[in-house]
């Protein structure tokens, strides 16, 4: 692989202010990411037919999309894409514990945003090497 090509990360379901302090923590941890929002289906099949390194799922999707939880999205998009690397964003351990089960990596809480842990679990979610 190309190491420096940047990075792309998706936010997928986001609202605005979520939306700005998740490129604040992924540019910490990730410098030069070309960050992408996904705000329904069809952007975030575009998205993930033109590649994408992570997929950062809010818990609940406000609109867009034919499910409204993002674990059900992260399901259907393991199914279509094993390979790609996805996260929940969320707060509750249940939520965490059903993505982890659909085929995301550990993800991190909207209170946790900007902390040294989940600037460490998005670089290792960026690493070139994949456990996969």
């Amino acid at each position: 692989m190309d190491s420096t090509k940047p990075k792309k990360v998706a936010l997928v379901g986001h609202c605005g202010p979520d939306t700005s302090y998740l490129r604040l923590a992924v540019s910490s941890a990730q410098r030069g990411a070309q960050i992408l929002a996904a705000e329904d289906d069809q952007s975030l099949k575009h998205i993930l037919d033109e590649g994408v390194d992570l997929l950062l799922f809010n818990r609940v999707l406000d609109y867009g999309f034919e499910e409204d939880e993002g674990v059900a999205v992260i399901e259907r998009v393991h199914k279509h894409y094993p390979n790609v690397r996805m996260m929940l964003v969320s707060n509750y351990p249940e939520a965490q514990a059903a993505a982890v089960a659909a085929g995301a990596l550990p993800g991190f809480g909207k209170r946790d945003i900007g902390s040294p842990k989940v600037k460490e679990l998005l670089r290792g979610a960026l690493a070139e090497e994949s456990e996969q």
